[in-house]
């Protein structure tokens, strides 16, 4: 075997969806090539769970065509509006267009009741025929052969259209043929739609987390993150700056718009940058020990009730994401108590580190595992949206008592005073506004935060989500991706990834001003202006969204106003 030849169809092979020749046949011989090689697959307990569906009828076809569309219909409509637009314009499957379908189906009743491996692990029969699968994709390549698979449509409804005995499941249904030629990237990558994860994300050693490509050392992520990080590129900030200013219009005209527009073109390293869009706005949801001083007027339990209204989608960031057309994506990163409608199917990303923190004036928060634990969550979910397609990353928070942490890790980034950072929260009154300030006090007093080791503030103060906002804002930055921040809480995660890496404020966007004082102080430290003064203090990610269409417009201006010598338009400065 030529084991270049062998990889050279591995990294080639292809998700076709587009380019087949329809006219062009499959020959026999090489059509049970192919099924052989699929037929040859491992399967456990050597039980052979296949069968093959040679799909040439019509018909047939048509009938399956007609049922994927419905569905990918009934997607769209699912889909956030900026991902749905992205989703028009992708092709998703060739039933009538290659030359031939195949039905790869999986009976679990083969091989009777004592399968070897079958009997503690019911789902190896359908496994094992994805090794089928995967051997018929590599064979088809190897023979010049596309293939696409139609994920589309409910299985049950396609296995009674193909008119199969209810035993069997229906585990793949493919599209082949003849090709113009195969793409260089997967279709799905080349439109936008998501982007390949380096084998580096991807490999663990003896325990998940322990990162490292073999041959090399284990990789700390956090430091790996911190290291990838580089300043916004500045030609690209000046080519921004002076094609502003030859847009139709006065110089500087756009005010704040302009800032935004040279910002993200430093950010991207290009001008005119992509337009920030899918957005996703992750909610990063944690409890806090230090509630049980009486800092908030709402029980902690709200916490996890919040969290079931969001994935519900009956809360103020899921209307203003639907309205602007941005994901909202929810992590437990530290919830205390249990969230109901928690399964996979509602979107919620389980990644708790602990279930809640320790009360902060009694002793530290976490551990400092317990922080870098909660900060490479939010590197890890920045990962994972951007690898989806996300061009624009929005901080949002859930937590009852976190502006008490907030007011902490901002004093300690800053050198604020508590009673200038200390805010009224959910709404306080001026009593218990006056303990929740000496609580802040005497959490300080107690820790002694030194600002240059951001983990140990962390871990002095926590909260869960704010570590994972920081993570955020570290990996957005190290995608070169714009990490729009919203109230106090994100204010103070920015202060903590600009101590771990001061290049990565250069890569946020301060969405709007909150009405928390500790966040003008924040802001006021990062260097970064809001966007928007609106007065809110909700939290969520609510007063970034809102910013949202600054960004875009500002991308849509770089790119589709005329310059003053391409539209024919007498500039001041030339007529002077």
């Amino acid at each position: 075997m030529d084991p270049d030849a062998f990889y050279e169809v591995v990294h080639s092979r292809r998700d076709v969806r587009s380019g087949f020749l329809p006219d062009a046949p499959v020959d026999d011989a090489v059509l049970r090539r192919v099924l052989a090689a699929a037929h040859a697959a491992p399967s456990v307990g050597f039980s052979q769970p296949w069968d093959f569906l040679v799909i040439r009828d019509r018909g047939v076809r048509q009938r399956v065509h007609a049922h994927v569309t419905a569905a990918r219909l009934a997607y769209a409509g699912s889909l956030p509006g900026a991902r749905a637009v992205a989703f028009r314009d992708l092709k998703i499957e060739a039933i009538l267009d290659a030359s031939l379908n195949i039905a790869v189906t999986c009976d679990p009743t083969r091989g009777g009741g004592h399968t070897l491996g079958r009997q503690t692990q019911p789902r190896m029969a359908p496994y094992s025929t994805v090794l089928a699968v995967q051997n018929l994709w590599l064979a088809a390549r190897a023979e010049g052969l596309g293939v696409g698979w139609v994920s589309f449509g409910d299985e049950r409804e396609v296995a009674a259209l193909l008119d199969l005995p209810p035993r069997l499941e229906l585990v793949a249904y493919l599209c082949v043929g003849p090709v113009a030629a195969f793409a260089a990237e997967p279709e799905l990558a080349t439109a936008g739609w998501a982007h390949r994860r380096p084998l580096g994300w991807a490999v663990h050693h003896d325990r998940y987390g322990q990162r490292g490509l073999p041959g090399e050392e284990s990789m700390d992520l956090l430091a790996e993150t911190v290291g990838a990080i580089t300043a916004p590129d500045a030609q690209a900030r000046a080519a921004a700056t002076e094609r502003l200013d030859r847009m139709t219009k006065p110089r500087g005209s756009l005010g704040q718009v302009e800032d935004v527009a040279v910002t993200l073109s430093g950010i991207a390293g290009t001008c005119p940058p992509p337009v920030p869009e899918p957005a996703a706005v992750a909610v990063f949801a944690a409890d806090h020990g230090v509630h049980a001083q009486g800092v908030s007027p709402w029980p902690q339990e709200v916490t996890a009730q919040m969290v079931g209204n969001f994935l519900a989608g009956g809360a103020v960031v899921n209307a203003f994401a639907r309205r602007l057309g941005a994901e909202v994506c929810i992590v437990d990163v530290g919830v205390a108590g249990s969230i109901e409608g928690s399964g996979a199917a509602t979107g919620l990303l389980p990644r708790r580190i602990a279930p809640g923190t320790a009360d902060m004036t009694a002793g530290p928060a976490l551990t400092r595992e317990q922080a870098q634990a909660a900060v490479e969550v939010g590197i890890e979910t920045a990962r994972d949206l951007v690898a989806a397609g996300n061009r624009c990353l929005v901080t949002g928070d859930m937590g009852i008592a976190n502006t008490t942490a907030a007011a902490a890790l901002i004093c300690a980034f800053t050198g604020t005073t508590p009673d200038a950072a200390t805010g009224r929260g959910t709404g306080i009154d001026d009593a218990m506004l006056a303990h929740k300030t000496a609580v802040v006090a005497a959490a300080l007093e107690r820790h002694e935060p030194d600002p240059r080791d951001p983990i140990g503030v962390l871990a002095a103060f926590g909260g869960l989500e704010h570590a994972a906002l920081a993570g955020l804002v570290l990996g957005g930055a190290a995608l070169r991706v714009p990490v729009l921040l919203d109230g106090v809480n994100a204010g103070a995660a920015a202060l903590v990834a600009g101590a771990f890496a001061p290049t990565a404020v250069g890569y946020c966007v301060a969405g709007h001003r909150s009405a928390e004082p500790g966040h003008a102080f924040a802001l006021a430290h990062l260097g970064l202006e809001p966007l928007l003064d609106l007065g809110m203090r909700l939290g969520e990610g609510t007063g970034a969204l809102l910013a949202l269409p600054v960004l875009q417009a500002a991308v849509q201006a770089l790119l589709d106003v005329a310059t003053f010598d391409a539209a024919g338009v007498a500039d001041k400065d030339e007529t002077a």
